[in-house]
């Protein structure tokens, strides 16, 4: 979801800096570079770690929450063609998942600005075990669709989230956003989702069976 459906980075950035901040620390981009598509209780410890907030991780990840969700909530800053890409595939019948590291909390606001029933599953990061790039998130995601993983191109804007797809079987169509994302034998690359079609899904899965 986030940098791949919505560009929240910036808002992430904002609030992890905001935090650290208050307590005393340091926060720059290269931390904030660190976090991007990660299990969000990881990046508690991060901050924790890295950013001198001498709080528990679960309380931080609660904080950063709290002021993402407002951000969110006053307009929420879509990428450009993942709306329009979500609404080709409902109308086709293409089963869809969200795949998200990201709390059910803050994955709510998103969701209720889309059109009802966009996504068949919502997998956030508050309901697996293990987060991205552990596979496990994308295995309950086809799991709960009733489909086989490596019949499913997952799209992602992070090597962490490729990571993730990749080991759980599935095709990943890569647009970065933030982050530079490493080359992969399962990994095809695109410079946006503007004008991508369900067919042009079907093409780039092509390259790599």
């Amino acid at each position: 979801m986030d940098g791949t459906l919505v560009d929240t980075e910036p808002y992430w950035i904002d609030v992890e800096q905001r935090l650290v901040e208050s307590h005393g620390g340091v926060w720059t981009r290269e931390h904030a570079m660190q976090l991007v598509g990660n299990d969000l209780l990881d990046s508690g410890r991060y901050i924790q770690e890295h950013g001198g907030v001498d709080l528990p991780p679960e309380e931080i990840v609660e904080l950063l929450l709290d002021g993402v969700v407002e951000h969110v909530e006053a307009a929420v800053p879509w990428r450009p063609g993942a709306r329009e890409l979500i609404a080709e595939l409902r109308g086709l019948g293409v089963p869809c998942a969200l795949v998200t590291m990201s709390y059910e909390r803050f994955v709510a606001p998103v969701l209720a600005a889309l059109p009802k029933g966009s996504f068949d599953v919502v997998v956030t990061g508050d309901v697996v075990t293990r987060g991205k790039p552990h596979p496990e998130p994308y295995l309950h995601a086809a799991r709960l669709l009733g489909v086989d993983p490596e019949e499913c191109v997952a799209i992602e804007d992070s090597n962490t989230g490729a990571r993730s797809a990749e080991a759980a079987g599935c095709l990943v169509l890569v647009v970065e956003n933030h982050v530079p994302v490493a080359p992969g034998d399962r990994r095809v690359f695109l410079d946006t989702l503007a004008g991508v079609t369900p067919a042009d899904l079907a093409a780039l899965a092509s390259q790599l069976d």
